[in-house]
């Protein structure tokens, strides 16, 4: 075996944004977390420690970066913990990446937040990093080192499926979200449509027109996040409003800002389903809500990583 195809034995660290989703995967691949301190002093200042040996591993740490920037600290620590403590690899594992909306200057003198969190870990010593549906796809080139870019598509698609849904139609709510959608559309047999629609101002959308037939059909809305619920809260409507028969929403990371409870709760949808990339909180959670566990399709690449098997595969 080449000599740098060897990382040594596995390891994996979690932060403290989505915790419950680290113990599923460490499960999954009848592991234990590794003991780390990740604490607090007076000030709000974070402090990460290892308390295991790390040298000579293959170190995977487990950390989604949503609100508020701790997050981001606490993944940026651990990395450096890690470096420091002579692991062979790191691999920071990134269920959900966030920033990644501010991926391009769309407006002058404004930062590429994205891209600032790219060069941040890869400066941590960051070697490889496992994400699952970036915002756009562009921002694996925002690092120079390997990227694996997961999608949740298989998990969504597999649960819609067994509902048996007949005469399904899925939709796009805008021009972003089409391939993800054509790309349920084509698991599941079904046909297409897509919104188009302007934000008159941020986390605000009007629909303006529909691109498909949707009248007398099963309506599933697909999107990568749902973060105040506007955008699908109006699409649901519209929707409705155009004769569909139900309306479900599919979206791999659940956000669920500000009014995203009430909304989707007042909304005429027959069910929101999302996965546990973001851990959501009891008070955050509804009846209407569904969440699927990504666990198992992260289990299987942390070990294919960690072996040097394909990736890909899991794309199928």
């Amino acid at each position: 075996m080449p000599e740098d195809s060897f990382h040594g034995p596995m390891m994996l660290l979690s932060g403290t944004a989505n915790r419950p989703l680290a113990e599923e995967i460490v499960k999954a691949l009848d592991l234990s977390l590794t003991d780390a301190t990740v604490s607090r002093f007076a000030d709000g200042e974070i402090f990460c420690r290892l308390n295991e040996n790390a040298r000579g591993r293959d170190v995977f740490i487990i950390q989604p970066t949503p609100p508020p920037g701790d997050n981001i600290m606490e993944l940026l620590l651990l990395i450096d913990a890690a470096k420091r403590a002579s692991a062979a690899r790191v691999t920071a594992v990134m269920p959900y990446y966030g920033y990644a909306r501010q991926d391009r200057k769309d407006q002058p003198r404004v930062a590429i937040g994205a891209k600032l969190l790219a060069n941040l870990m890869v400066a941590a010593g960051a070697e490889r990093v496992l994400g699952i549906d970036f915002h756009t796809h562009q921002l694996q080139g925002f690092f120079d080192i390997p990227v694996d870019h997961l999608y949740a598509a298989p998990v969504l698609t597999r649960y819609f499926k067994a509902k048996a849904l007949s005469n399904v139609v899925v939709v796009a709510p805008d021009v972003g979200a089409a391939k993800m959608a054509r790309g349920f559309a084509r698991r599941l047999d079904a046909a297409f449509a897509i919104i188009d629609k302007r934000r008159p101002t941020p986390n605000e959308t009007e629909v303006l027109n529909l691109v498909g037939e949707v009248e007398g059909k099963s309506c599933v809305i697909v999107d990568d996040m749902i973060d105040t619920a506007g955008t699908m809260a109006s699409v649901v409507e519209a929707l409705m409003e155009r004769g569909a028969v139900e309306v479900y929403v599919a979206a791999t990371h659940p956000l669920l800002s500000g009014p995203a409870v009430s909304r989707l709760t007042e909304a005429p949808v027959a069910e929101v389903v999302v996965t546990n990339t973001l851990h959501v909180p009891e008070e955050r959670r509804f009846e209407k809500l569904t969440i699927l566990s990504v666990a198992q399709l992260l289990a299987t690449a942390v070990a294919n990583t960690h072996s040097n098997e394909s990736v890909s595969q899991l794309f199928d």
